[in-house]
């Protein structure tokens, strides 16, 4: 497995200070927040791309995908029965696979648990089936650039649309693209599987397990709370997964490079 971690616990640090950073740490790949880069990162230039893919390759390390695709706008929703936010939706979701192959990377991540709410009055079914034609016309895009979309569950306390490994499965095989797969996280997956996450990974077999979080329900990194990783890497080894394990984490704690620090450690003891 490949190790990496997602730049946005970096606040204000300069992109090659954090390069130099996790490489320095045993990091291989860094994971980026679209908004970390710009208010509107699908408005930045060539040469701001170019810029930011020459801070990250030079300090020895290299941009592998993005997530929080959508975080901090407005006004876009993935299931949304308005076809005018579905078309700006697409938009957008189009230009961050766009920043994503020309910083040199293979994977975005959906999240985006508030622009992907099911409202009230919607028919679920009628908002999974737009968001799987949406998908569908995104993964061609995807195949243009070698970027594999993945789309992660999130718990029912961020979202009521697609929140256990089984429902993000049948969105999965419902797109039918094989530039369109299963994302998985280990905060995800113990707020809202009813096994552990090591049985939740044995059960979807990997057959569409394409990326993954590694983190703690403590918000924090792996190793840094009660979530034991071990059985968790070892079901990846079993499943036969060798893609980018990232770390992502959500609260401040002793600080960024004290947890690239810790997680680092338990991936490398826990994730074979």
């Amino acid at each position: 497995m490949k190790f990496a971690i997602c730049n946005e616990m970096f606040k204000g640090w300069e992109h090659g200070k954090v390069a130099a950073t996790v490489a320095g740490l045993g990091y291989q790949g860094v994971e980026l927040a679209p908004f970390t880069l710009a208010a509107d990162p699908t408005t930045l230039l060539p040469a701001n791309v170019a810029a930011v893919r020459r801070a990250f390759e030079s300090g020895g390390v290299r941009v592998m995908g993005l997530h929080w695709l959508l975080a901090n706008t407005q006004g876009l929703s993935i299931t949304s029965p308005d076809n005018e936010v579905l078309w700006r939706t697409k938009k957008r979701l189009k230009a961050l696979i766009g920043l994503c192959r020309d910083l040199g990377g293979e994977v975005v991540v959906f999240g985006s648990p508030k622009q992907r709410q099911v409202e009230p009055g919607q028919n679920p079914e009628d908002a999974f089936r737009r968001a799987a034609r949406l998908f569908q016309d995104l993964a061609l895009e995807a195949a243009a650039g070698s970027i594999t979309i993945c789309f992660e569950p999130l718990g029912p306390g961020e979202t009521n649309f697609i929140n256990t490994m089984a429902e993000g499965v049948r969105l999965v095989e419902a797109v039918r693209h094989p530039q369109f797969k299963l994302h998985l996280d280990v905060k995800a997956m113990r707020s809202a599987e009813p096994r552990s996450p090591a049985e939740t990974i044995l059960a979807e077999g990997g057959v569409h397990l394409h990326h993954f979080h590694a983190n703690d329900p403590n918000l924090l990194g792996p190793g840094m709370g009660t979530e034991d990783q071990a059985p968790v890497g070892a079901a990846l080894k079993t499943v036969g997964y060798d893609r980018w394990v990232s770390v992502e984490t959500f609260a401040d704690g002793p600080g960024p490079e004290e947890i690239a620090r810790q997680s680092f450690a338990t991936l490398t003891r826990c994730y074979p």
